[in-house]
C-alpha cells in the first residue's frame, strides 16, 4: 500500500511538472518569437514587440472581442475611479478582449476627453486593462485645428499643420502632449505599457477635417508620417503599434488611397457599421474583409475590425448569425464594437432584457470568439 502511495504521488508529481514545463515553453515560443518583430517604430520596446506577437497569434486561435469605452461608462453608470465593471461582463460574466479608449481633446489641455472621461481615470483603466492582459487600442479624434470646432467639422486644415503650415509648431505641441499621455503609461515596474494607436481612421470618408473631401491623399500622407516621426523620434514613444483603418470600401486601391506605406503602419483596419438593411451588412462584411486580408497577407500585417456594430442591436440574433457568421475563419485578430453611452446609444447588451442577450452570451460561449479569460491565456 505504501509503495502504490507513493507511486500515485509522484506520477502526480510528475504531470504537475509536464503542465508547468508545457506552460513554460508557450511562453518562451511567443516571447522568442516577438524577438523576431519588426514594427514601423525601429526603437519599439520588448513589450510592444510581445504585444505584437500576441496580435498575430489571435488568428490561430479565432479573434477577440473588442469595445469601446468598456470599463469607462456604460447604459446608467460611470466610472468614477472606485468601481472597476462593464456591461459587457455584467450580462455574459466576462470582460472583452480589446479595450478602446480616446483621445480626443487632450491635445487641448482639457481634463476629460470628449466622451468626458478623465485621463487620469483613463490611465488607471488602461494600467487595469494591461495586468489583466487585454489588448489596448486608442483612437484619437483632434478638434479642427483652423475652426476649433471639433474633429467632424470638415473645414480643411491638414495642409496648415505638416511642415511648411502656418500652424505646424501648434501640431507639434498636440503631439507633445499625445506622446505625454502614452509616455506616462506605465505598469507597477516602470514599464511602459505598449498599445495600438489608431489615429486619423475613416480618412476615405468627407466627415473629418482629415478626410477625403478635406485633404488630398498627399497630404494625408504626409501628416501620418510626421506624425510618426515626430511621436517616435522627436518624443521617444516607444509603446505603440501603429494602426491605419478606413471606413467601408469599394477596392483595394480606395482602402490603399491614403495609405502611407509599409514603413509607417503595423496593423490594417477597417470600421464597418450596421448602417442598412441586414443583408447590405452581410455583404459589406463579407466583401470589405475579404479585400483587407487579400491587403494583409500581402504585406504580412494583421488585421482587424476596428470599429463596428449595430446601434441598439434591435436584432434578436446578431450576434452569432450577422456579425460572426460573416467574420469568423476570415483571418481578424480582433473586432471591436461601439460604445455603450445611454438606452438610444448601446452596441451591446446591458441587462438581460436586451432583445439580443441570449444571443450575445451564444456568442461570447463559442470558442473562436475570444473574451478577456481567453486573451490571458495567450502568452
Amino acid at each position: 500500500m505504501n509503495f502504490i502511495f507513493k507511486l500515485d504521488r509522484l506520477l502526480k508529481l510528475g504531470i504537475y511538472v509536464i503542465i508547468i514545463l508545457l506552460q513554460f515553453s508557450c511562453v518562451s515560443a511567443l516571447k522568442k518569437e516577438s524577438k523576431k518583430i519588426i514594427l514601423a517604430d525601429q526603437n519599439a520596446s520588448k513589450s510592444t514587440r510581445y504585444l505584437m506577437a500576441r496580435i498575430k497569434e489571435l488568428p490561430k486561435k479565432g479573434y477577440a472581442f473588442g469595445q469601446q469605452d468598456a470599463t469607462a461608462y456604460g447604459v446608467r453608470w460611470k466610472n468614477k475611479g472606485t468601481d472597476y465593471k462593464s456591461d459587457v461582463n455584467d450580462v455574459v460574466g466576462d470582460f472583452p478582449g480589446v479595450y478602446g479608449f480616446e483621445l480626443g481633446h487632450l491635445e487641448l489641455g482639457a481634463q476629460v476627453n470628449l466622451d468626458s472621461v478623465n485621463f487620469k481615470l483613463m490611465n488607471k483603466l488602461i494600467q487595469k486593462a494591461d495586468r489583466d492582459r487585454g489588448i489596448i487600442t486608442i483612437s484619437w479624434h483632434p478638434d479642427n485645428p483652423v475652426t476649433l470646432k471639433n474633429a467632424w467639422d470638415p473645414t480643411a486644415a491638414v495642409s496648415t499643420i505638416i511642415e511648411g503650415g502656418v500652424l505646424h509648431l501648434k501640431y507639434k505641441d498636440w503631439l507633445r502632449k499625445v506622446a505625454n499621455f502614452l509616455n506616462e503609461l506605465k505598469t507597477k515596474s516602470g514599464k511602459k505599457i505598449p498599445v495600438v494607436f489608431r489615429p486619423f481612421h475613416e480618412m476615405n470618408g468627407s466627415w473629418f477635417w482629415w478626410g477625403a473631401k478635406s485633404c488630398t491623399p498627399s497630404e494625408f500622407k504626409s501628416l501620418w508620417q510626421q506624425t510618426f516621426n515626430i511621436l517616435t523620434k522627436q518624443y521617444k514613444v516607444n509603446n505603440a503599434i501603429f494602426c491605419y483603418s478606413t471606413d467601408q470600401i469599394t477596392s483595394q486601391e480606395e482602402y490603399l488611397r491614403f495609405y502611407p506605406g509599409d514603413a509607417y503602419v503595423d496593423v490594417l483596419g477597417i470600421d464597418l457599421y450596421h448602417k442598412s438593411t441586414t443583408e447590405n451588412y452581410i455583404e459589406v462584411l463579407n466583401t470589405n474583409i475579404d479585400v483587407l486580408a487579400a491587403i494583409a497577407h500581402s504585406k504580412d500585417k494583421p488585421f482587424a475590425l476596428s470599429e463596428g456594430g449595430l446601434e441598439k442591436i434591435p436584432i434578436k440574433n446578431w450576434w452569432t448569425q450577422v456579425l460572426d457568421k460573416n467574420i469568423a475563419s476570415k483571418g481578424l485578430s480582433w473586432a471591436l464594437v461601439w460604445r455603450n453611452a445611454w438606452e438610444n446609444h448601446h452596441y451591446v447588451p446591458y441587462d438581460k432584457k436586451q432583445v439580443s442577450f441570449q444571443d450575445f452570451v451564444k456568442f461570447k460561449n463559442l470558442e473562436h470568439v475570444l473574451f478577456l479569460k481567453d486573451l490571458k491565456k495567450i502568452k
